[in-house]
């Protein structure tokens, strides 16, 4: 962009300077990265569970629908993105009806995981799955984590 200006009779013709100073926005996108950093540990926190250690585990990425039990053997949804993907607590008894109006899909193709505290007792666990089973899903898969292989130092 160019301007004119006169002085003593004479014209001159002059450029804008267009240079954007960078120096605030890489400011603020460092303080929006760190401010990201910090929270989303605290966003991904959820219930406690301490899920039994196995060899075989494979890393899921879809939107799911976790059924949880804690150690005091509470049972807790979350069903992928509704309620924000936050864990609600569910009496057993309800576990089953609430199970058929999370999904739309046909229950005999969907896939419910169940992530158990590994202090759990069977009976506990067997209800909830007893509950699952009842709500007409049969793709039932159990969250464990992977063995940490222990390196001699």
């Amino acid at each position: 962009m160019a301007f004119s200006t006169q002085s003593r009779g004479q014209i001159r013709t002059q450029t804008a300077l267009a240079d954007i100073n960078i120096t605030p926005l890489v400011d603020v996108v460092l303080v929006l990265l760190l401010i990201f950093m910090l929270t989303a540990p605290v966003l991904q926190s959820g219930i406690s569970v301490a899920v039994p250690h196995t060899r075989s585990v494979n890393q899921l990425t879809q939107q799911r629908t976790v059924v949880t039990i804690d150690r005091n053997q509470n049972v807790f949804l979350q069903a992928g993105s509704r309620n924000g993907g936050a864990d609600t607590p569910i009496n057993l008894e309800n576990l089953t009806a609430q199970l058929r109006s999370v999904g739309t899909a046909d229950p005999t193709t969907r896939t419910i995981y169940v992530q158990a505290d590994e202090r759990v007792p069977f009976g506990a666990f067997a209800s909830v799955m007893d509950a699952v089973k009842r709500a007409g899903i049969t793709n039932i898969s159990i969250v464990t984590q992977p063995i940490q292989s222990k390196t001699a130092n």
